[in-house]
């Protein structure tokens, strides 16, 4: 039957003051009791199945009752039914106390990282050379955590992160500092060193180069906003002299492509050097070095996936150095 408006503004005013007693005193083992004797209908029998005491549970029930201002149950000998107040609460309190265990089982799972999320944002070349590793043995420790990986130049890198789109960032460090919002912890210092074809060798003395010897020699350059382009153009001008490119505006793969092809010579990581299959001089000591760092904002925890894949990174560089 259709209730009458008088009984559905009644039944609303009911639940408004059901969700105010929540809020201020109802307790979830008030609920689960009352949810128990709605189900057995015999307060002995709900107080076995809750294994509390009979007394204890009718206290609970006089104590819901008299928080929310009304009775729940008529209780005569042998037979308990719900009064109207009785049958308005009961879904929500299967509802309330289904979405607490629903909590309780999500939380759960992030603690022990049965599902999560990490977003982590890398340039290309620690995308092409320590990123897979370290991804590698953290999806084989915890399968059910998602990874989101986003590449890009630090710079872009750093708005992202500081904007709240990333968890963790590994950067390389600029030598104007990150953004305060950031907290950045440096993890390595990587050698730069000069890639070329074996029959273009790059200029050198005694088996090194220095970034004197790149004057007028053809260069290949990454993309505007590239940390490498930045990283070799002030070197040269450190030097005195303005890079000659040849080829501009590439991504760590073109640009070893274009090295292969004969069309100069380029400044790379080591680590991409090593795997390159090009020829590779080294820098004449003290070198030209990058600091790769791990950032994360200041104001907001990492959550317990992101410090785990922080960790699994730490401890996987400590193993190949």
């Amino acid at each position: 039957m259709l209730k009458s408006a008088g009984h559905f503004v009644k039944d609303m005013i009911f639940v408004v003051s059901i969700a105010n007693a929540y809020h201020l005193s109802v307790q979830l083992n008030q609920l689960r009791s009352f949810v128990t004797v709605c189900d057995t209908r015999h307060f002995t029998r709900a107080a076995e199945l809750l294994h509390v005491a009979q007394p204890s549970l009718s206290q609970q029930i006089r104590s819901l009752e008299a928080d929310l201002g009304t009775e729940l149950f008529h209780r005569a000998r042998g037979n308990i039914t719900l009064t109207d107040a009785g049958e308005a609460l009961l879904p929500l309190a299967r509802r309330i106390l289904a979405d607490t265990d629903t909590a309780r089982r999500e939380v759960a799972d992030a603690v022990h990282l049965n599902r999560g999320r990490v977003r982590l944002g890398a340039t290309p070349s620690l995308c092409a050379t320590l990123v897979p590793d370290v991804l590698r043995r953290f999806h084989d420790t915890y399968p059910k955590v998602e990874l989101h990986i986003e590449e890009n130049g630090s710079q872009n890198l750093i708005r992202t992160l500081a904007g709240g789109e990333l968890d963790l960032a590994l950067i390389i460090t600029p030598q104007r500092g990150v953004v305060p919002a950031l907290a950045a912890t440096e993890l390595l210092r990587e050698e730069l060193v000069v890639v070329s074809t074996p029959d273009h060798p790059a200029p050198v003395r005694r088996g090194r180069i220095r970034v004197d010897d790149l004057r007028d020699q053809p260069l290949v350059m990454f993309r505007q906003g590239y940390d490498l382009r930045e990283f070799t153009t002030a070197a040269c001008r450190v030097a005195g002299f303005e890079p000659t490119f040849t080829v501009e505006g590439g991504e760590m793969d073109a640009v070893l492509g274009f090295v292969r092809a004969g069309l100069g010579m380029a400044v790379v990581p080591h680590m991409v050097a090593a795997r390159s299959g090009l020829r590779v001089t080294p820098f004449e000591r003290p070198g030209l070095q990058r600091s790769i760092a791990v950032a994360h904002r200041k104001d907001v925890a990492p959550t317990r996936a992101a410090q785990e894949l922080r960790r699994i990174l730490i401890e996987h560089l400590e193993a190949t150095r």
